[in-house]
């Protein structure tokens, strides 16, 4: 009797495949709905804040304007003297300019108060003028807290059935008394940045009275808002602008038709609302904007069906492909980005898994291969230059900079070199370079540690700058690192002359071991305005400086063995970092290439040294250096 077969392969095949198409089309909805949510929301934020953000610079900048010119114009009748055709014609043209300022009344002494009309503003709208009489007299009590010092927005839309806001504050008459203005100020202009698209706009006083809003019934009702929840959020909050998604009433659809605006009776009728905000500095006044939660998202439904009908014919032939053999790429390529996004971040020794066989692998050992070329790369260049400039953050051409140039050389290197040459023969290349980069690794420590960066190295000289790629935060911090680093060269050196000979002393002699001499070095510093940059030609740069001041402070350096000092500093960086150390000026030099001489200082140690040498006299003894003779009765 035959077997029945339950499950066929086909049958399982069908299943699988029919499994992997469901996933499949169920991660990709989902991925393409979560994406395009988070990005809908990005933009309806962004959008929302910069909304909130124009319209309330737009307020800001138009209740300025009418604070400003209107007390100029007060101020300028009191000194013309009310009433005089001069004053007249002042008030003229002010309305000319200002066509949005209806009118204007402002505490006198005389009486309790004085008003000035834009006469064309109510003929040309048929508004009773006695209107405006009737408003300031109801509101005398804010014309007198203007004149004792404060700010006060009212909505006055309820009485002339026009959008206009009252704008109590204070000013000051020629003869010095603070006096109270009011200006009533028409907002149709603003109505364009409170009314954009989706978003709702509106602007509220400090006691929650609605000010500006696109829709103009709610202005004439005289609306209050300042018990609804999100109003009150908004009002406690200690920042000046935020946004959030928070349940709001941005509509105020219910609220218009009860009675007494009694708000218990809203209660379920908020929605969710991406809410923003803008304290203004006027008056507590505060922009609030948002945009309705569910209209962001309402076309991601249909969408998401039309991606679901493109890709299921895709899917379903290349679903088995894609499953086997998406993961063989993928994650190659991610740990070739990571690696790319480690090189960027100046990490160039990589060691990337590259035993595939296909182009990928190939690929994979190529990078390797330019990770290594990097890595030495870094190592012949200063280090941060070279990330830098591969970032682009260093480009081609010059900038003036308020840099601080250092030089250094070892004392007598022409004369060790020879006694290399005759101790170690044809050896004496590997013993000389082996001895420059102990010591170079360590100066080159120093001056990294404290901000610099060295430019190169001439043989046994090094050269570098502090306030040229980066800077400490000025000229004169910049400069203290400079000095700071020679200091440490200098206590790096004498541990280092230690190191290679224990009890070492600074007046060595010639039966010390050849392949370590003792090292002595000088160092010159100068501080000035030079041009930094990549310079060279097309095939080769370098990061580097040029100018006067870099010739004055070489010229500097080479003047410490006939001054006797290992350390020289110009006038100019002594004029910036001399209270922090201990110095002794060695009198004026003329320096080539300079028509005046140049002031010269010795740093001996820093300015409130807890040991080593106070003078110069025991740096001297310190390092081995003899005084130079006496000229003329005075040792230099």
């Amino acid at each position: 009797m035959q077997e029945k077969i339950l499950f066929p392969i086909g049958f399982k095949l069908i299943t699988i495949i029919s499994i992997i198409v469901i996933l499949s089309l169920g991660t990709i909805t989902f991925l393409v709905s979560h994406l395009v949510r988070e990005a809908l929301q990005i933009a309806a934020e962004e959008n929302n804040f910069e909304v909130n953000t124009r319209a309330a610079a737009e307020a800001e900048a138009a209740l300025t304007m009418v604070h400003t010119v209107s007390a100029q114009l007060l101020y300028t009748l009191q000194l013309m003297g009310e009433g005089s055709s001069t004053a007249d014609e002042a008030v003229q043209h002010f309305f000319a300019q200002n066509s949005c300022i209806t009118a204007i009344a402002y505490t006198d002494p005389a009486r309790a108060h004085r008003i000035i009309s834009n006469s064309n503003y109510f003929l040309s709208r048929d508004i009773n003028p006695a209107l405006t009489e009737a408003y300031f007299n109801a509101n005398s009590i804010s014309l007198m807290r203007a004149a004792a010092g404060e700010t006060i927005l009212l909505n006055a839309a309820p009485l002339f059935e026009r959008a206009l806001i009252a704008v109590y504050f204070p000013w000051q008459a020629p003869n010095g008394q603070q006096r109270g203005a009011c200006v009533l100020f028409s907002t149709v202009d603003l109505l364009d940045s409170f009314g954009f698209g989706a978003n709702q706009s509106f602007l509220i006083n400090d006691q929650g009275d609605m000010l500006i809003h696109p829709d103009f019934s709610l202005l004439v009702t005289g609306i209050n808002i300042a018990a609804l929840e999100f109003v009150t959020r908004i009002r406690e909050a200690p920042e000046r602008s935020r946004q959030e998604l928070m349940y709001a009433d941005f509509r105020f659809e219910n609220l218009r038709d009860l009675e007494d605006h009694n708000l218990d009776d809203l209660d379920g009728q908020d929605i969710r609302y991406y809410t923003a905000f803008s304290k203004l500095i006027i008056g507590g006044c505060i922009v609030i904007t948002g945009i309705e939660h569910d209209m962001v998202y309402r076309g991601i439904v249909s969408a998401t069906q039309r991606n679901i009908y493109l890709t299921i014919a895709v899917l379903s032939i290349s679903v088995l492909f894609i499953w086997f053999f998406s993961k063989s790429i993928s994650m190659p390529l991610k740990a070739l980005a990571k690696a790319a996004e480690r090189i960027e971040g100046g990490q160039f020794k990589l060691d990337i898994d590259s035993r595939g066989k296909d182009e990928i692998g190939m690929l994979g050992r190529s990078f390797n291969k330019m990770s290594g070329a990097l890595n030495i790369f870094g190592r012949f260049t200063n280090h941060e230059i070279a990330v830098k400039a591969m970032r682009g953050e260093i480009k081609p051409g010059g900038l003036v900079k308020h840099a601080t140039i250092f030089f250094s050389d070892i004392r007598g290197f022409t004369s060790l070199s020879e006694q290399f040459t005759q101790n170690f023969k044809e050896q004496a290349p590997d013993k000389i370079v082996s001895w420059l980069n102990s010591y170079l690794t360590r100066m080159v420590m120093c001056i990294e540690k404290t901000g610099g960066v060295v430019d190169k190295f001439i043989g046994d000289a090094v050269m570098a700058h502090w306030g040229t790629a980066y800077t400490a935060g000025s000229p004169k911090e910049d400069a203290v690192n400079c000095i700071t680093a020679a200091l440490m060269m200098r206590e790096e050196l004498q541990q280092l002359n230690n190191e290679r000979r224990p009890g070492f002393a600074a007046h060595a002699n010639s039966t010390d071991d050849p392949a370590n001499p003792f090292i002595q070095i000088g160092c010159g510093i100068n501080t000035g305005m030079v041009t930094a940059g990549q310079i060279g030609s097309e095939e080769r740069m370098e990061y580097t400086v040029i100018g006067d001041p870099v010739n004055l402070a070489s010229r500097t350096e080479s003047l410490t063995k006939s001054l006797a000092a290992d350390i020289l500093i110009t006038e100019d960086t002594w004029k910036l970092a001399g209270e922090y150390f201990l110095t002794k000026e060695m009198g004026s030099v003329k320096v080539k290439g300079k028509t005046q001489p140049v002031r010269i200082f010795a740093v001996i140690n820093y300015a409130d040294p807890k040991s080593g040498p106070q003078s110069l006299s025991e740096l001297r003894d310190l390092l081995g250096i003899t005084a130079p003779e006496v000229t003329g009765g005075k040792e230099i």
